[in-house]
């Protein structure tokens, strides 16, 4: 997120034993470029520090409706009126029934009713306390009252049962919190995006592949959801969980991605081709290990199909973008395959310094010319990306 395109948000936390994914949530909603300003209910401090909060986001904690600090006493006012969002968690059964109910005996509580921008919720209980008709009372009202209801998840719980009523984790609630805030450029269209290498089998538990971890991909489709789109993630193997909705379908091997995208390209308004696919594979596949000798092993590989080719080619096919992984000359030979395959973008980064990191460095090539951007974390470079996109997509 640029600094013209700054974000404010408020968290405020509840009492609960997930209060301590408070600070994980502030973090990474720092690195993400949004300014956090935290309010803690009294019982929230029994749980995580406010010292600990500020020391993350920079800002001083509020908790008490008449702290001094700001000049005309209206905490409940002020602490709202430059934020683009309140999202509270963790959202105890307590807090929640208060929302619904309008109460405000609190700053938390008090400055929700007072707020002019809009709620969300992340719920954080005991499964049994989830579960309760009273409690679902107050999540359909809050819903109907035009509240977002982030989770809950299900899984183990601190009281050591297991059900629905867990916290969604930090990086889930910081994901729906920059989709909201996010501008809807792409509000309404259909995106296509493959990421991860591919594994071409040798034998039963041999195979070829690549270094690709697939975050660049991955970043890609979260950007493109926080700007409205609809997507569909084809990913090869990695350790990534999917970006909150997205639809993802895994597969193995260059083949199994080129028939997904042939399945998937018809209903695509544009399609992404970030992953690393293997440009060749064995010739013959064994069902069985191959067991090792004294002797050479030869393998004859055979080219795959080149699947961006493929749909860049079809007779009526979706805005089509490229990714370039070069160890050399990079913009010479990103443009050569941007023009061989005729492609409106195509994003060019050196592999030696992009496979497997946190941040890369990217040049969007266009008609236009060259677009360098400066080296950043993927998820930043997937948000100047998917507004390069956007632009060109709307011409």
């Amino acid at each position: 997120m640029t600094e013209t395109a700054r974000k404010n948000v408020l968290l405020g936390v509840t009492g609960g034993i997930a209060a301590y994914k408070a600070a994980e949530l502030v973090r990474r909603l720092k690195e993400r470029g949004v300014d956090v300003q935290v309010v803690m209910t009294q019982a929230a401090c029994g749980f995580i520090t406010p010292a600990t909060l500020q020391a993350l986001s920079g800002k001083p904690v509020y908790t008490d409706m008449w702290d001094g600090r700001i000049p005309d006493n209206m905490a409940h006012i002020e602490l709202t009126r430059d934020r683009d969002l309140v999202v509270i968690a963790p959202a105890s059964a307590d807090f929640m029934a208060k929302l619904a109910l309008g109460l405000a005996d609190d700053l938390l509580s008090t400055l929700c009713l007072a707020r002019n921008c809009p709620l969300a919720v992340a719920p954080a209980m005991n499964r049994e306390m989830w579960e309760r008709p009273a409690t679902q009372r107050n999540v359909s009202q809050l819903v109907e009252d035009g509240v977002d209801i982030l989770g809950p998840a299900s899984g183990d719980q601190a009281c050591g049962e297991v059900g629905l009523g867990r916290m969604l984790e930090a990086n889930e609630i910081a994901d729906a919190v920059l989709a909201k805030l996010a501008p809807k450029a792409l509000e309404g269209v259909r995106m296509l995006v493959t990421a991860g290498p591919t594994f071409e089998a040798i034998d039963a538990v041999r195979g070829l592949t690549n270094r690709s971890s697939g975050k660049m991909g991955y970043a890609v489709a979260r950007a493109a959801v926080e700007a409205g789109a609809k997507v569909t993630l084809i990913s090869g193997p990695t350790a990534l969980d999917a970006p909150a909705r997205v639809e993802r379908i895994d597969v193995t091997s260059a083949d199994d991605m080129l028939n997904a995208v042939k399945q998937r390209v018809s209903k695509a308004d544009v399609f992404v081709s970030v992953a690393a696919v293997a440009d060749y594979r064995p010739s013959k596949t064994s069902a069985q290990k191959i067991k090792k000798t004294d002797a050479n092993l030869a393998l004859e590989l055979v080219p795959t199909t080149d699947i961006l080719a493929y749909v860049a080619g079809l007779p009526k096919p979706p805005f089509c973008v490229g990714f370039a992984a070069e160890s050399e000359k990079l913009v010479e030979h990103a443009e050569a395959k941007r023009k061989r395959k005729k492609l409106p973008l195509l994003a060019a980064n050196l592999a030696q310094n992009a496979i497997g990191a946190d941040d890369n460095e990217v040049i969007l090539l266009d008609d236009a010319g060259a677009h360098p951007l400066p080296r950043a974390p993927k998820d930043v470079v997937a948000r100047h990306l998917v507004d390069h996109i956007a632009k060109l997509y709307r011409k």
